[in-house]
């Protein structure tokens, strides 16, 4: 055991203020674990919220656990040193309950390697009553948790605040109880919105495709995800406050969740359906209190300019002499009082997300935007001062033309040019990713499009841009970006390969450990699903109907426009 790493996580742990250091004595262990690097997890404020639910019920003393830097790593190995604990220093594999919140495809190869670094078996199969609960959350355990399946023994679908709370309580009347392993698992299978993979068996077909889960116990054979009715009832701000993470000078704090704009590609906007607002008072008096923390707040949640009364949050934070920064912005809801209240609180750039470049590509994937709305946009912040401008971009969607990528040189030159009109002389940043169909979303049926096309893509987007002066162009790695792909939509037998991966080295093992295992990653990238084709992630039920979804995907290829949610709304299934 290692004094010099236990002391780095002390030193870790002084840095911080905010939640009270709690006293472990007469509570039971459980983990919090992100499968990145403390600086990413903590400016995660799902983290937050799951540590201060668990910690304030008197019973629990949950600790975090994050994945250390490839130094640090190779000093636990060398020193034989678990992975510990920022909070006690306590070894992973101690915990009863391991907990993590999985919010990217590619850091499923980080939660096998804190796994096999905290001395707990890294399969589920593997592990007896002397071993750990291993539990995995967030956006990754809602819309398709089969890739990790063989390393864990549950999963939470959707949003954890109540279900957290019943499963500890269903975890500690099993145990008091002397329930064995799989008595306990059976009896957390029962609750609404828990997943226990190993009583379900993927079925596959001669053609080796996927055709239907068999269920092996009394478990329900369809998972209901769990939301939220009243946000109100659970406070989501961040409660620990340290500068080593995204947001270091940020009073995080979630404004809504859920989005209703029924953007096609967008997986968040349809397992986290419906829209929901927290209510003004609730979010004045977490303003207050994020004064006694920091001096400028983080709004969080889909699209901020959507909250139906962002000026009067806005007035009211530049009342309490405070700055406001924000997760998100859509230029049709954009107002002048938000882009000033961001001006005066430092911001120099303003981020939009118009996704594509041309109007038809718009219609396609549903954002609802024209040009000359994102041009007002961009004349609210040069009229405000605000320098800058962010545009996110996708290649590669689906009914995507050549056409549409010269629309993109065309959109960034007419923006700039409008900025220079305005008499501003800031940057313009575009970043562009490709497109990845995402499960739960109507491209879920859609094949990706080739790798070696998107690269061309991209290389004759950096031709274009590259003698243009104030232009910056950002480009998301596509080798990383397919292999997320595959992870998105994957199945099962992907718990092997990512095995074998990090064996070999993490991602730069993927393409062996892929094949070793016999699969090919085209037939997982670039195959068109059909319409009755069964899914591996259809275990899970988020609300809305797959008929509904397969219809928004019939309409894409229609250009045609589907309205946002409203109260009387009936149409995808999650209201009913």
């Amino acid at each position: 055991m290692s004094w010099e790493l236990k002391e780095q996580l002390k030193q870790i742990r002084r840095q911080e203020t905010g939640e009270p250091i709690f006293f472990t004595r007469g509570r039971s262990p459980m983990a919090l674990a992100y499968p990145n690097s403390y600086h990413v997890g903590m400016s995660n404020l799902g983290l937050h919220i799951i540590y201060q639910q668990v910690n304030r019920r008197g019973d629990t003393a949950c600790e975090r656990f994050f994945l250390p830097d490839s130094r640090t790593r190779a000093e636990h190995r060398r020193t034989n040193t678990p992975l510990l604990s920022v909070e006690t220093q306590q070894p992973l594999h101690q915990f009863p309950l391991i907990a993590f919140a999985v919010s990217f495809e590619m850091d499923y190869f980080n939660l096998l390697e804190m796994l096999e670094l905290g001395r707990v078996p890294l399969l589920a199969a593997e592990r007896d009553e002397r071993h750990p609960l291993v539990i995995i959350g967030g956006p990754c355990a809602t819309f398709n948790p089969e890739p990790l399946a063989d390393f864990v023994d549950l999963c939470v679908v959707g949003e954890g605040e109540e279900v957290i709370h019943e499963l500890l309580d269903t975890y500690y009347q099993g145990r008091e109880q002397n329930l064995s392993r799989r008595e306990l698992l059976l009896r957390l299978a029962a609750l609404k919105g828990i997943y226990v993979p190993s009583f379900y068996q993927p079925v596959y077909s001669a053609e080796k495709r996927f055709s239907g889960m068999e269920t092996l116990a009394a478990v329900p054979a369809k998972i209901e995800r769990r939301w939220i009715r009243d946000l109100d009832r659970y406070p989501a701000e961040a409660v620990i406050f340290t500068e080593n993470t995204e947001f270091k000078d940020m009073f995080l704090m979630e404004v809504a969740r859920g989005c209703g704009r029924h953007c096609r590609f967008c997986m968040a906007g349809y397992c986290f359906r419906r829209p929901r607002n927290r209510s003004l008072d609730v979010l004045q008096q977490a303003v207050k209190r994020a004064g006694e923390f920091r001096k400028k707040v983080g709004l969080v949640g889909a699209a901020i300019s959507d909250y139906p009364e962002i000026n009067e949050l806005c007035g009211w934070i530049r009342r309490q002499d405070m700055g406001l920064s924000v997760a998100s912005l859509r230029a049709d809801s954009l107002t002048p009082e938000l882009v000033a209240a961001l001006k005066d609180s430092g911001h120099r750039t303003l981020t939009l997300a118009p996704e594509a470049g041309s109007e038809r590509m718009r219609r396609v994937i549903n954002k609802g935007l024209d040009e000359q709305t994102l041009l007002r946009a961009v004349d609210m912040a040069m009229a405000a001062g605000i320098p800058h401008i962010r545009l996110y971009i996708m290649i590669g969607l689906p009914e995507e033309r050549d056409e549409d990528l010269a629309a993109i040189v065309r959109l960034a030159l007419t923006v700039k040019n409008r900025m220079r009109g305005s008499g501003g002389h800031g940057r313009l940043t575009l970043s562009v990713n490709p497109f990845i169909p995402k499960p739960f979303t109507p491209f879920q049926w859609s094949p990706m499009a080739l790798q070696q096309e998107v690269t061309a893509k991209i290389k004759q987007l950096q031709h274009e841009f590259k003698q243009v002066k104030g232009i910056e162009l950002l480009v998301e790695s596509p080798r990383e970006a397919y292999v997320q792909a595959v992870l998105a939509r994957g199945d099962r037998r992907l718990g092997a390969v990512l095995k074998d991966a990090v064996a070999a080295g993490g991602v730069k093992g993927w393409k062996s450990a892929m094949k070793q295992q016999g699969l090919e990653a085209a037939d997982y990238l670039y195959r068109f699903r059909t319409p009755d084709e069964m899914f591996p992630w259809e275990v899970l039920q988020p609300g809305v109907d797959r008929a509904y979804l397969w219809q928004e995907y019939q309409r894409a290829g229609e250009e045609l426009f589907t309205e946002p949610c409203h109260s009387a709304c009936h149409r995808c299934g999650v209201c009913h």
